[in-house]
């Protein structure tokens, strides 16, 4: 064998081994514009991450280095649904309390109840709150009652090793301080929103009842924003597309992780970005990014 022919092989045999690792499926075409516009922010210096795969087979349908552990912002705090359900199925009296809200529990930021006169709310409807606005003083009065360990062994016991809530919310963090709200890898989000739609996080009473919530998500600003769907009234299929889904937001972070059915299919998706937020612009570019991986997930699911 010629040493032109070795270094043929050789090469071939590396170009295969790049494209396994970045690419999705050779018969999954149709996320090439995403798998496209995530490379172009890679390229500008942003960090990525995505995991597609079909709900019903299971198939990895996009994948880009989708074990990385990202910051989520928001995203975790279904972690902290999740063990409320639970408690909830489990008939826990500490999941129906009526919760007061505190100064110590005060934030600003995303979320209605620091707006409101109500002062107190029971245990399911701030996790209404949380899941229809992702609210903040919510999260924080929610967890403080649930406890930051119970979330944590909750997300251990699922088999999460890369994604958990880290911290209450805060309007800074200081150096004492978890840096970030949450961290994942879309790989165990993507497992996760599956998990929850196939009925088997905890119990299939649990999974309904954190689809429920999620499914009054008001933010369909990211990779939702490709599905034509009313931000504040997508409980139920609206031209045959059913979504449910969380976002995070922080300077310099967008994340997303839902699951979508469609006419033909079903897929569960999480796509996370971490960026240098340093004008509209590039922020604008990973809006639009997200947003053309959802136009390949409506292609696919319809």
């Amino acid at each position: 064998m010629t040493d032109s022919v070795r270094t043929r092989e050789r090469s071939e045999r590396m170009r295969r081994l790049r494209q396994a690792r970045h690419r999705a499926p050779a018969e999954r075409e149709n996320f090439g514009r995403g798998f496209a516009a995530l490379g172009d922010l890679a390229y500008e210096g942003a960090q990525v991450s995505a995991k597609i795969m079909d709900l019903d087979t299971g198939r990895v349908l996009m994948a880009v280095d989708d074990r990385i552990v990202l910051p989520t912002a928001s995203i975790g705090k279904i972690l902290l649904l999740v063990e409320v359900s639970a408690r909830m199925t489990a008939r826990d009296p500490s999941a129906f309390a009526v919760l007061d809200k505190t100064a110590r529990d005060s934030v600003g930021d995303s979320g209605v109840w620091q707006h409101l006169q109500a002062t107190s709310f029971s245990v399911p409807d701030l996790a209404a709150l949380i899941a229809a606005t992702s609210d903040n003083l919510a999260t924080n009065v929610l967890l403080r009652h649930v406890g930051l360990e119970a979330v944590r062994a909750r997300g251990e016991e699922m088999g999460l090793m890369r994604t958990a809530l880290l911290d209450l919310v805060r309007d800074s963090r200081g150096p004492d301080d978890a840096p970030q709200l949450s961290v994942g890898s879309t790989a165990e989000l993507a497992w996760l929103f599956g998990a929850l739609a196939n009925n088997q996080v905890v119990d299939s009473l649990t999974s309904a009842r954190v689809l429920a919530w999620l499914s009054l998500n008001t933010d369909l600003s990211m990779v939702a924003s490709a599905f034509g769907l009313d931000p504040l009234a997508h409980r139920g299929a609206d031209h045959r597309t059913l979504l449910v889904n969380k976002t995070g937001t922080d300077t310099g972070v967008r994340a997303e992780a839902g699951v979508v059915r469609g006419r033909r299919a079903a897929a569960a998706y999480a796509v996370s970005v971490q960026f240098s937020d340093d004008d509209i612009g590039a922020r604008l570019r990973v809006l639009e990014a997200m947003r053309t991986i959802g136009m390949d997930l409506l292609e696919y699911v319809h």
